[in-house]
């Protein structure tokens, strides 16, 4: 696994314990697990977006992805919701990026 042995492994595992704690731990896998499950359910949608049966089907499911979000957006939206503590920095960048924007 990435020549790490288990001595390393168990470091790892200590310094992530102590850095966000005992509570946390189960709330980061969860968010993870989720974000996850979501890149799964958007690379299936995409890869039954992308065989179409005609060439007009094809323009039909272009034209309707530039109006749908793209999968950026889709990716960083689940991101939010599923991992704890992300949403909130993402908010105090937004209020800290509006303050600069109004310094100016």
């Amino acid at each position: 696994m990435f020549g790490l042995g288990p001595t390393e492994l168990i470091i790892i595992a200590i310094i992530v314990l102590l850095i966000f704690g005992a509570k946390r731990l189960p709330d980061i896998g969860k968010g993870l697990g989720g974000a996850i499950k979501e890149f799964r359910n958007i690379k299936q949608d995409l890869s039954s977006d992308t065989s179409p049966d005609s060439k007009d089907e094809k323009v039909d499911k272009t034209e309707a992805n530039d109006a749908s979000p793209s999968l950026e957006t889709k990716i960083t939206n689940k991101v939010l919701e599923q991992v704890p503590g992300v949403k909130k920095v993402m908010d105090v960048k937004k209020k800290t990026d509006t303050v600069k924007n109004l310094l100016k």
